[in-house]
């Protein structure tokens, strides 16, 4: 199981960039951190994408010809005719990290501890259920916060747009 190469410690280990099992890999908030941006990045890529596809070539060219370096074509277009994806992206990477609870139980070891982890040791391991339901709620209210907040601003946005 050491040499196993399906680890990537094993793997380090048997190409030389390490000389023993590093324990950055697994059970701390770097850990975590790492899964949770590996897993969610597609989340945000997409709506971006989405935004980024909608913007017409010819409004880059004419910032072009007009003169404008590649910074100021991204700062005063591109940007802000793709800020709705980003709003997009931001607001579903934030609810889907919010609530999730096996990426920091899985890799963050006891350290990692998430809203959503506390929430299932209260209705699971502590049989504190009133407790547990305040937490729920008080996390519904805020992501249905954050949802509300991404569709004003994206309805801003849209308007000032057309």
């Amino acid at each position: 199981m050491e040499n196993d190469p399906r680890h990537l410690n094993s793997f380090l280990m048997s190409t030389g960039v390490i000389s023993e099992p590093s324990s950055i890999f697994l059970y701390n908030q770097a850990a975590m951190v790492l899964t949770l941006t590996y897993v969610f990045i597609p989340f945000m890529v997409m709506p971006i994408y989405a935004a980024l596809e909608k913007i017409p070539p010819l409004l880059k060219k004419a910032s072009a010809d007009l003169g404008e370096s590649r910074l100021a074509t991204f700062v005063k277009i591109t940007l802000p005719l793709s800020i709705t994806g980003v709003v997009a992206g931001f607001t579903m990477i934030f609810c889907l990290a919010f609530g999730d609870f096996i990426a920091p139980f899985l890799v963050g070891g006891p350290d990692g501890i998430m809203i959503a982890n506390v929430i299932a040791s209260q209705f699971g391991v502590a049989l504190n259920w009133p407790l547990g339901s305040a937490l729920a709620l008080v996390m519904l209210v805020i992501v249905l916060s954050i949802i509300s907040a991404s569709d004003r601003f994206e309805r801003l946005g849209a308007g000032r747009l057309s």
